[in-house]
């Protein structure tokens, strides 16, 4: 169990640290902004249907307000009339209306609370996006600055240039090796441009030889 343990722990860290290494400053910035717009998005939509919700319970009670108001007139209206029953009728339905007038009243002051709360957060949420969106372009730009200098300090410390100069040598070492050669088929055209001029010269020893030769033997011939 600790060997499997151990190879998953260390499975999970190479994980992390490639997908660190495959990270993208800019790009991951630009991707976390599209979230929080997301966000935004679905919180402005929650936000409009408790706000629907929160004027929905306001004219519910406002309506249960004006009919409890309604009721007590029209019961004075009875009595004036002198139908004490109906006037009594009138307020029964009156205190049913004011108890559902005072539960629709708690019901939207509830629903208010909310909705206020939720704009209060979406406009956090708005602020925090309009930060965000300055910060990263200020750490975009110090992303591009930084990625410059080091491009040029890899550059100037030959790194990342080893291609280049292994190349140099290569070819420095092709010319001295093309040098060396005429160098040599330099020496061995000399050497045979030597030996056929000692040859001319044996060859001409050896006419002069033949020439005197020929002249002894017709002299004695005489």
């Amino acid at each position: 169990m600790a060997l499997f343990k151990r190879l998953r722990d260390l499975t999970m860290a190479n994980l992390n640290a490639l997908i660190d290494k495959a990270e993208d400053p800019v790009k991951m910035l630009d991707q976390y902004l599209r979230d929080m717009e997301e966000d935004i998005g679905d919180a402005e939509a929650a936000v409009a249907k408790q706000i629907a919700v929160e004027k929905k319970l306001q004219q519910q009670y406002q309506e249960t307000q004006e009919l409890v108001e309604k009721r007590e007139a029209q019961a004075l209206q009875a009595l004036e009339a002198g139908n004490e029953d109906l006037a009594r009728r009138a307020l029964v339905d009156k205190k049913a209306m004011a108890e559902k007038a005072a539960d629709f009243k708690a019901q939207h002051e509830g629903a208010k609370t909310v909705a206020d709360n939720l704009r209060g957060k979406l406009s956090e949420m708005k602020d925090q996006l309009a930060e965000m969106k300055n910060k990263r372009d200020t750490l975009k730009a110090r992303a591009e600055a930084a990625k410059a200098q080091k491009q040029i300090n890899q550059t100037l410390s030959g790194i990342g240039s080893n291609n280049a100069a292994a190349g140099f040598s290569r070819m420095e070492d092709k010319v001295l090796q093309l040098e060396a050669e005429a160098e040599a088929s330099e020496e061995v055209s000399a050497s045979k441009s030597l030996d056929r001029e000692f040859a001319e010269l044996k060859k001409k020893d050896t006419s002069d030889i033949d020439a005197e030769l020929q002249a002894l033997k017709a002299k004695l011939n005489k």
